[in-house]
């Protein structure tokens, strides 16, 4: 299959700029892959769609602070870093602009987020063939001084002057049930649950629980190659408590829905199945599962996402599991967002959700 099957044109003005005043205010699209209808609703009835003994699973991964801004002291030079991964204590794999002038050798400043020059400094120690820099930091523990160092990495189609979100994206580009740290881009479909929401689901005999997947700039990377399996997923570190796999495994063998809130929580739990045999296993583990169609899911029954970017490895996953082991799933997902764009929904990470069941 084509990368260009998975592209679509979107009006400007529906990606969402601004966080919305509430997070349950959001629209929702909700898809009935039986029925094959198209439905909407506001997301604060969301906790309609479900019933007791669903098992409702979300990722709870908190973002880092992992944009940071950096001089070279020698030149003058300013540069902004994206912490991508973690090697090992003060050594990060790192995209960098102007990649250019970062060169293996090079010493870099670190400035605090409020410009003030900082104590730590990072030498560009190797480049890999995808162009990111291998960066060393001294000057004491990086990650755990990254909230006086680093601003949210806020998409690129967020607009916003350096600084100037920091207050407020600080709380919105985060999920009410957040941590551990480690992911650089929100698992967004969470943003919409408030705590008064998740505790009218557990009243209503909806079992919540969580997992964990650092999400890694890779996952919102659009799809270069031509041909989609030619595409490269890169790997992200998850985890899974024994109160998680147990519940979820339960939920399966009473016959009960596993509903995936994001695709990070649905990438986990169908990589864990794809190693033991369609159960859920306690542990951790590193992933780079690349699910496009035809993909049979063993795990998840239903799935809240958001709209994703055009031609990505999200809108890919969405279109197999609207048709799970099909080709067919992305004429109806495409004809969804069509319809999306025609009700002027709000695309990407502020944006509104939908809801395939």
């Amino acid at each position: 299959m084509l990368t260009s099957d998975f592209d679509y044109q979107l009006p400007g003005h529906l990606i969402a700029q601004k966080p919305a005043s509430a997070r349950d205010e959001s629209r929702l699209l909700m898809l009935n892959r039986g029925l094959q209808t198209m439905n909407h609703g506001q997301f604060r009835d969301f906790q309609h769609q479900l019933k007791a003994g669903d098992t409702l699973v979300l990722n709870n991964s908190k973002v880092i602070p992992a944009r940071l801004r950096a001089t070279n002291p020698q030149t003058g030079g300013k540069f902004e870093i994206l912490l991508v991964e973690e090697n090992a204590k003060n050594d990060w794999w790192a995209m960098m602009k102007p990649g250019k002038r970062a060169r293996i050798g090079s010493l870099l400043q670190i400035k605090k987020n409020d410009g003030d020059p900082s104590n730590f400094t990072a030498e560009v120690t190797a480049i890999n063939e995808e162009g990111h820099r291998r960066l060393a930091f001294q000057g004491g523990d990086l990650f755990s001084a990254l909230e006086e160092l680093g601003e949210l990495p806020l998409p690129p189609y967020i607009e916003r002057a350096p600084g100037a979100s920091a207050e407020a994206d600080k709380i919105r580009y985060q999920t009410v049930y957040a941590s551990p740290s480690g992911s650089v881009a929100a698992p967004t479909a969470g943003l919409h649950f408030t705590d008064s929401i998740l505790q009218t689901l557990r009243e209503r005999g909806v079992k919540v629980c969580f997992v964990t997947l650092h999400v890694g700039i890779g996952t919102f990377a659009p799809v270069k190659t031509g041909e989609i399996s030619a595409h490269k997923m890169h790997e992200e570190k998850y985890h899974v408590g024994e109160e998680a796999a147990a519940e979820i495994n339960s939920a399966k063998k009473s016959g009960h829905r596993v509903i995936a809130v994001g695709t990070t929580s649905l990438r986990v739990l169908e990589s864990v199945a794809q190693l033991h045999n369609g159960l859920m296993k306690s542990g951790e583990g590193r992933t780079r599962i690349f699910i496009h169609p035809p993909f049979r899911f063993q795990i998840v029954d239903a799935l809240l996402t958001n709209f994703h970017l055009p031609q990505s490895t999200l809108l890919m996953l969405v279109s197999a599991f609207a048709a799970p082991g099909k080709m067919d799933g992305r004429e109806w997902i495409l004809a969804a967002y069509a319809e999306a764009v025609s009700k002027e929904y709000r695309f990407f990470s502020y944006g509104d959700a939908m809801f395939i069941e």
